[in-house]
């Protein structure tokens, strides 16, 4: 009897073992290579970038040691920008349109560009990427609906933009402007985990976009509240710090001008860097989580996030 249990117990430990091993070995993690862009924030005390040894990175929490890091400066880093606007906005919109046409006008040589409307929860492009700014700006025109939650979500038209962008060149730095009031009329309640925010964060952080927001009031009477600039303001910071890009606002009203954001926007796009890391991964593409922190005297933005894919087998 005794050595019934006994054998009982041998294969019960010997199944459980087998178990933990094939358990082991289904949760196995290879090695993977990965990288993201980075902005280094100019400022006057630091001129010529930031030194790799200044970077201090953590993935998952963990401490990650960076592969590379390299400046993007040369013209032949190739950089791909939508504008998209919100076709919600206000008539009163026409007063930035010298300024959004001297933004494109002045882009580098060789950035490709074009201009989108966000309608019906979709980003609809004007025309395709373009290296001839003046051809963009063709499709340049003040918003034709002007009317409450014409957009639905800005944050459904982004996604839509990074599910469809309109270009397959995975080397090319993807870089969007939104100019909207960023309210959610599918989430009105600030939630500042709100689903839509979150899933375009996502998505675009998997398109590899960076995201800069212009706020702007829109016709609706949700904007002419302080509730709703601020629920706004507040969503557009979340989604554009999430990519690693900025967002700007001036109080609860419109801007006099767009000139000093185009500008900030451009020294942005100058200063962008490449950067490399190892990580590990299991079997499937997955979304981890970094945090980039620098002990040199300027600023560094990155995306809160990056999509990690397993190499092939």
């Amino acid at each position: 009897m005794h050595g019934h249990k006994l054998q009982a117990a041998v294969l019960f430990a010997g199944g459980a073992m087998l178990a933990a091993t094939f358990a082991m070995a289904a949760e196995q993690k290879q090695p993977v290579q990965t990288g993201t862009i980075v902005t280094v924030v100019p400022k006057k005390e630091a001129p010529g970038g930031v030194p790799q040894s200044a970077l201090h990175l953590k993935v998952n929490g963990k401490n990650t040691e960076i592969t590379r890091f390299m400046p993007l400066h040369s013209p032949e880093s190739d950089v791909e920008l939508v504008v998209l606007i919100d076709d919600g906005a206000r008539t009163s919109l026409g007063t930035q349109m010298s300024d959004i046409a001297k933004f494109i006008q002045n882009l580098r040589p060789g950035t490709k560009v074009s201009v989108g409307y966000m309608f019906n929860g979709m980003a609809q492009l004007a025309g395709p990427l373009t290296t001839d700014h003046n051809a963009a700006l063709r499709g340049l025109h003040l918003p034709v609906h002007g009317g409450a939650a014409i957009s639905a979500s800005p944050y459904f038209c982004l996604s839509s933009l990074a599910k469809n962008w309109p270009s397959s060149d995975m080397h090319a730095r993807r870089e969007v402007v939104m100019i909207t009031d960023g309210i959610d009329y599918y989430e009105v309640r600030y939630d500042p985990e709100d689903p839509y925010v979150q899933a375009a964060m996502d998505d675009a952080v998997r398109a590899h976009l960076i995201v800069y927001a212009i706020y702007w009031r829109s016709a609706d009477f949700l904007d002419r509240t302080e509730y709703g600039a601020d629920d706004g303001q507040n969503l557009l910071a979340q989604l554009t710090a999430g990519t690693g890009g900025t967002s700007y606002w001036q109080g609860l009203g419109n801007p006099v001008s767009f000139v000093p954001y185009f500008e900030d926007i451009s020294r942005r796009l100058d200063n962008q860097y490449e950067m490399e890391f190892m990580t590990t991964i299991g079997d499937k593409p997955e979304m981890q989580s970094i945090k980039l922190s620098v002990s040199a005297h300027v600023k560094v933005d990155a995306p809160q996030e990056v999509w990690v894919y397993p190499v092939s087998k």
